[in-house]
């Protein structure tokens, strides 16, 4: 999918990329628009049609990628033939809960701006009651705010990667059992059952890729109601994990790392160069990998050279 367009709204910044390093010249305003929306959603690799809760239609949302120092101008429409009244959570915004996180009934809309102080990958929501329904149903999604360049610890990567892992329920009415953690049956990777696993799934179609030796980014959102998530690389190490993605927070030489539920952290992979091998990107928790948390990245001398770049990093 290609990145969500945002329009600059004031023009105080250039971005010049050379090499390994990305340098602002100067900060930008960048305007979001997001409409709520109640409406079917295909949910596993068989067009399975779920009634879901909405950021644009999508689930997850729409992909926000920023710079630190942006400021974000956002705007959440709820439309008109919506039930149910919505909201939305940046967990990379210093807001007001009561104010710029409250709820917003159907036909209306909700303006505010942040500047996020910390570079990173996390979580955003709708925080409308009750929270767990309107999450388990779909309103949530990923914003991803770039530091200013890259570094000796953080450095550039030659693909990049959005998983989002959320838990399924398929009675979407019954709010009291997603809170009690029961009813659910699968879970989601950006949306879908077995998203990029056509090893466990016939019906799957698509896989990540990458040439052998190069470094994947994998930005990773745990989204579920419930389960922290245990991420793991089956036949591979993680080069570097990145908590909560910020490239401060950086360890090196990790098997699995644990990801708090509504969190969110960075992880590189770098698979052998001399020859062509496959890795399982996976929750080591069985109760959730054998229910749909299984991705499939294929390291491969033939690999799709616009996967991965370009904006096409939440695939669809």
């Amino acid at each position: 999918m290609k990145l969500f367009k945002m329009r600059i709204l004031s023009c105080i910044a250039i971005t010049i990329i050379t090499g390994a390093n990305i340098q602002m010249a100067f900060a930008k305003t960048v305007k979001i628009t997001m409409t709520a929306m109640e409406t079917g959603v295909v949910i596993d690799n068989k067009g399975t049609t779920y009634p879901a809760w909405t950021y644009d239609g999508l689930i997850p949302g729409k992909l926000v990628r920023i710079t630190i120092g942006d400021t974000v101008d956002f705007t959440l429409n709820n439309a008109k033939e919506n039930k149910k009244s919505h909201s939305i959570d940046f967990h990379a915004a210093e807001a007001d809960i009561l104010n710029e996180f409250g709820s917003v009934r159907p036909g209306h809309s909700k303006h505010f701006t942040f500047t996020p102080r910390f570079a990173g990958v996390y979580m955003y929501h709708c925080g409308s009651n009750p929270m767990a329904q309107h999450i388990a149903r779909g309103m949530y999604g990923v914003i991803i705010v770039d530091p200013k360049h890259y570094s000796k610890a953080y450095p550039k990567p030659d693909r990049e990667y959005v998983l989002v892992q959320s838990q399924y329920f398929p009675d979407a009415t019954n709010n009291v059992a997603m809170v009690e953690n029961k009813g659910w049956t699968h879970s989601l990777i950006n949306g879908k059952i077995f998203h990029y696993d056509p090893i466990h799934d016939s019906h799957a179609t698509k896989i990540l890729m990458a040439k052998p030796g190069e470094r994947v980014r994998i930005f990773f959102v745990n989204a579920n109601i419930n389960m922290p998530v245990s991420f793991h690389a089956t036949a591979g190490i993680w080069d570097r994990v990145f908590a909560n993605g910020n490239p401060e927070n950086v360890l090196y030489g990790m098997q699995t790392y644990g990801v708090p539920v509504g969190g969110a952290s960075t992880f590189d992979i770098i698979s052998p160069a001399d020859r062509d091998t496959n890795n399982a990107l996976m929750d080591h928790t069985m109760g959730a990998a054998q229910r749909g948390a299984i991705t499939l990245l294929m390291n491969t001398s033939g690999a799709n050279p616009r996967l991965g770049r370009n904006g096409n990093i939440l695939l669809r």
